[in-house]
């Protein structure tokens, strides 16, 4: 317990840094499964997006641990209700931040206001370890942020059971969206039960057909669950939006600015499984 609680009190800053050090590098050092070029330009104006979420989350942060501890304080939540050794309630409210996290998700493809927030991450046409970084701030913390809190309130989660799911979520993560090639075997052992970049590349496909799937952070055993499982071979995938393949439209101004312009969705598809 005294160890988990120092591994979860490292500043996430630090972990977060380490890992796109350690992926970054293995992505420059390996064979990688697509080509791109400017690979620091495309990590520095990715990297702006992390810079202000830093920022805004010094504000936030502390609001979203303070919602949490006062529902914990006042055993509001399912949890509550049932008595479970520690490690077993641990995993299940990790399980339920990422199944509340899968529902948001989805809602923010489906949502119009909510996927011209989204629509930032997937507008990337060059995947890679930085990727992870490509979110709009308000989408991580009105939208993500706020279902944290509402997972505390009907489940009764508590903040510890949400650093440690997010720091299974940062490794998850950059696994997923590195430019890395993976075995194969992982899709048909760990990729019965866990995200695999695989399949969160098919994710990533610009055709809204694929780009509407696998919404899954952690377990895919959500997307197995609810219907929107799909699989595409990695020679069938490209990344990106094509609303959003000019050079300009990458960049991080114009993606910051991005929610605000009407863009129209190309909503064409092929199911080409």
């Amino acid at each position: 317990m005294d160890t988990l609680n120092q591994i979860v009190s490292i500043n996430p800053n630090y972990i977060v840094i380490g890992l796109l050090v350690f992926f970054f590098s293995l992505e420059q050092l390996m064979k990688n499964p697509f080509r791109f070029t400017n690979r620091v330009g495309h990590l520095f104006q990715n990297m702006l997006f992390q810079v202000t979420l830093v920022i805004l989350n010094i504000f936030f942060v502390t609001f979203q641990v303070y919602c949490i501890e006062w529902v914990n304080n006042n055993e509001i939540g399912v949890l509550y209700f049932i008595e479970l050794p520690f490690w077993s309630k641990l995993f299940i409210a990790v399980a339920l931040y990422d199944l509340t996290a899968y529902w948001i998700h989805r809602a923010t493809h489906r949502i119009p206001l909510l996927w011209r927030f989204h629509r930032v991450h997937h507008s990337d046409t060059s995947m890679d370890s930085s990727t992870v970084f490509r979110f709009h701030p308000i989408e991580l913390i009105l939208v993500f942020g706020i279902g944290n809190i509402l997972t505390a309130i009907i489940f009764g989660t508590d903040v510890l059971a949400m650093a440690v799911y997010y720091l299974i979520l940062y490794v998850f993560f950059f696994f997923e969206h590195s430019n890395l090639k993976y075995p194969s075997w992982l899709n048909t052992t760990l990729g019965l039960v866990f995200v695999t970049p695989d399949q969160h590349r098919v994710h990533h496909q610009q055709d809204q057909f694929y780009t509407d799937s696998n919404y899954a952070d952690i377990f895919i055993i959500w997307d197995r669950l609810f219907g929107t499982f799909k699989k595409l071979p990695l020679r069938g995938i490209k990344y990106g939006l094509k609303e959003f393949e000019e050079d300009r439209k990458q960049q991080f101004l114009f993606l910051i600015r991005s929610p605000f312009i009407k863009i129209k969705r190309n909503v064409s598809g092929q199911k080409n499984e």
